[in-house]
């Protein structure tokens, strides 16, 4: 006897977990959730100092890399994704950021402007520090806490920009991002507070809720033109499960295209070319890759106040105790507290580009992994116009796919990142933070001589920053893959509703913006009326 449930949720991560929530609160729906990896209980998940450890734990993740990128002198660059309950979210840096009005208004979408995406913004989030706040919310699933920024290198940093020309900001998600200022992160009294914790944990004893862990979605199946089911291993079964409602897509940037094209729905050349039978005509699938790519600055440090010292392993234990006794310490935040968006020319209407200071070499939570006194200054691009791909190299569902980002294809890509190394450095040489340094580790001063030489050193050490979107473009438009309700386009009783539907990224984190994503679906999928479109800036 096959499986039933009236929803299918493929994709225990940011959004996923959302979905499975907001499906199941009135008990009328039966819900199936299913996540390729495991749990998230291992401890490398809960204590906020060891996200660089998250980010490459390789049980838990998909270990996707890119192809060559002639962009980056053809390095191949790895993509963490979590493999695990909770998905990217279990694994991030826990920082939250939602972009800008602009951001949404861009996208020109009924329904999806920033009035009308800011409301599910506020219910998602519990932010006691910002009560009273008409941007923010108190009460809902997901804990967001603002940095105390302890370490006085952030303080260095933040006076060092601001003679720079910096304005101080204490909120990157209220009326404006601009400025430099203490971050706000997904941590809840000193853990970690992923999709997971925040939306799933809460709801697992529904006992219309099932989670299915270890089980990949091998491809959906079909009725006529209509998503039924899904063709699932599960522990290493074949088998088949039913939706009576609807399949939702919840697997991301990189799974839910892969699954779209395994099951038939995609470019119809491209698909015939690998044996699989054309549903759908849909060249849009896969195209629209945007992510942020990364320049680390590095310098060494004249005061043993970083990282560093830190995992002297009597201090390690001190700080670890401090953690699981009092939920308190270094061991309870992210090492990346103080930063912000700053643009990089005054003729700009808009921040283009995120930095953020580390007190030390790397996220690496180890004494090896930082190697010495030292601390970086880090920016991406917001907003890069640079396009790639990713396509299905088999039908194999267990083959990766050919992911191609296409970084700095774009010129205008290249001159931003020249433009904002330009502007680090001056805040590193300022003599606010400067006093600290005892020598350039990377770039020196050499390294940056013309436009050509700042190129070739971007080319030779940018990195991504994990924030992949866009390969299932939500639009009204041919080539869009999803239309506004998040319903795949030329097909019934399937949608996708996770990072991957975003036509532009947006300019910052996507964690809190696809849990948004996931919220508003929520409603779309129950055929419930939008929230109402609140905008504090209008009173």
């Amino acid at each position: 006897m096959v499986a039933a449930f009236d929803y299918i949720i493929v994709g225990a991560g940011s959004a996923g977990c959302v979905l499975a929530n907001r499906l199941t609160a009135d008990g009328r729906h039966r819900v199936l959730l299913i996540e390729a990896g495991g749990s998230d209980r291992n401890p490398i998940f809960r204590l906020p100092l060891l996200a660089g450890a998250a980010y490459w734990y390789r049980h838990t993740n998909w270990g996707h890399v890119t192809q060559p990128q002639a962009g980056l002198d053809g390095r191949v660059i790895k993509w963490p994704r979590g493999r695990v309950l909770g998905g990217s979210s279990t694994i991030n840096g826990m920082m939250y950021m939602r972009g800008t009005r602009a951001d949404y208004d861009g996208w020109g979408l009924p329904g999806w402007s920033y009035p009308e995406v800011l409301p599910y913004f506020i219910r998602s989030q519990d932010a006691p520090h910002r009560a009273g706040d008409p941007y923010h919310g108190v009460g809902g699933p997901l804990r967001s806490v603002q940095a105390t920024g302890d370490n006085p290198l952030y303080h260095d940093f933040l006076q060092a920009g601001q003679a720079e020309g910096a304005v101080p900001n204490a909120d990157f998600n209220g009326a404006r991002q601009e400025g430099l200022g203490l971050y706000d992160f997904n941590i809840r009294d000193g853990r970690r507070e992923s999709s997971a914790t925040a939306f799933l944990r809460p709801a697992l004893g529904r006992a219309n809720l099932t989670v299915w862990t270890r089980t990949q979605a091998l491809r959906i199946t079909f009725d006529g033109r209509r998503a039924n089911g899904l063709i699932v291993d599960r522990l290493g079964a074949r088998m088949p499960v039913a939706a009576r409602a609807e399949v939702i897509l919840a697997g991301g940037t990189i799974n839910s295209p892969q699954l779209l094209e395994l099951s038939g729905i995609g470019d119809g050349a491209r698909l015939q070319g690998l044996g699989l039978p054309v549903v759908q005509h849909a060249p849009g699938v896969g195209e629209n890759l945007q992510d942020h790519l990364g320049v680390y600055l590095t310098y060494a440090a004249r005061d043993p106040v970083t990282l560093f010292g830190l995992f002297r392993p009597d201090r390690a234990a001190w700080a670890l105790a401090q953690s699981a006794l009092f939920r308190r310490g270094p061991f309870s935040a992210v090492p990346l507290e103080a930063g912000g968006f700053l643009r990089t020319r005054a003729d700009l209407a808009q921040p283009d580009i995120h930095i953020t200071f580390v007190p030390g070499l790397s996220l690496e939570a180890t004494q090896k992994g930082q190697g010495r006194h030292g601390y970086l200054i880090n920016f991406y691009q917001l907003r890069p116009q640079s396009r790639g791909a990713l396509h299905i190299a088999s039908p194999d569902p267990r083959t990766a796919p050919l992911i191609d980002p296409r970084y700095l294809s774009a010129v205008a890509d290249r001159a931003c990142l020249r433009d904002g190394l330009r502007l680090a450095r001056a805040i590193g040489e300022n003599p606010a933070l400067a006093r600290r340094k005892a020598a350039d580790i990377s770039p020196i001063a050499a390294d940056l001589r013309d436009d050509a030489a700042m190129d070739a050193w971007v080319r030779a050490g940018a990195s991504t920053i994990f924030h992949p979107v866009g390969t299932a473009r939500m639009g009204a438009d041919d080539g869009a893959v999803v239309d506004g309700q998040l319903r795949v386009r030329g097909v019934a009783g399937l949608r996708v509703a996770d990072a991957s539907v975003m036509p532009l990224i947006v300019g910052g984190n996507t964690s809190a913006p696809t849990m948004m994503i996931a919220e508003k679906a929520a409603d779309m999928i129950l055929g419930r009326p939008a929230l109402p479109p609140c905008d504090p800036a209008k009173g």
